[in-house]
């Protein structure tokens, strides 16, 4: 655990959490953050922790899941740089409910409750930024809710595989897309089993609308495989 605020205030200014803040704010907040290095499967904190600050992603990836008493795991989310996570706790002054291990060698920022609620009080913008960050989490875990309960397999893995494409729909030719993780950590976070997960893609293989090598999936139609998603 290294302190290093003039690094720190600059990798804050691009947060989009922090980006509308002024040099005096960011540097109240470099200040009183910690910068973190995890290796690859340390657990940052376990369901049932307390929920004494957030954290922010600098580089690597975090996943967070919840675990049954039988072993069995749900992946909820997956964090990579530039991204947040554990605010909504923090501010209900309750335990973590998820675990959170680092899915490779790791660097996070960590930011204590404290700094965040002096902020809070300091600087009503921060306040709206915080809450527009938390709303956009919210709408994310209700479409995630949608897309299980209503997508078939095979349209969550061809949504996944084509979330990058999604602000361009009309977007055609080929694509190459790298899993971010393993393909059981990605089936569990679209609700699959691993099983179902590898059936899937080797169905779409056999139909050539994706060649799969080893952790990266060469779409050779972007539009041919949105078709059959619709």
């Amino acid at each position: 655990m290294l302190n290093t605020p003039i690094r720190i205030q600059a990798f804050l200014a691009n947060v989009p959490l922090f980006r509308e803040l002024g040099s005096d704010e960011l540097d109240r907040i470099a200040l009183n953050t910690q910068q973190l290095h995890a290796a690859k499967g340390e657990i940052l904190f376990r369901r049932g922790d307390p929920a004494l600050g957030f954290y922010i992603v600098v580089f690597g990836q975090v996943k967070l899941a919840f675990s049954s008493p039988r072993g069995d795991e749900k992946v909820v989310d997956l964090s990579g740089p530039g991204q947040s996570f554990g605010e909504a706790v923090m501010f209900m002054e309750r335990p973590h409910v998820v675990t959170a291990q680092a899915l490779s060698d790791s660097m996070l920022l960590y930011v204590g409750r404290e700094t965040v609620f002096e902020e809070l009080e300091r600087e009503p913008q921060f306040a709206r930024r915080m809450i527009a960050g938390l709303s956009i989490r919210l709408h994310g875990l209700m479409s995630d809710l949608e897309n299980d309960s209503l997508h078939s397999g095979t349209q969550r893995i061809i949504g996944y595989l084509l979330r990058d494409s999604e602000d361009n729909p009309e977007s055609k030719g080929a694509l190459e897309v790298t899993l971010s993780a393993t393909k059981g950590v990605i089936a569990s976070r679209l609700s699959l089993t691993q099983e179902s997960f590898s059936r899937i893609l080797h169905g779409l293989s056999v139909r050539g609308l994706i060649e799969v090598r080893g952790r990266s999936i060469y779409i050779p139609d972007v539009a041919k495989l949105r078709a059959c998603s619709d």
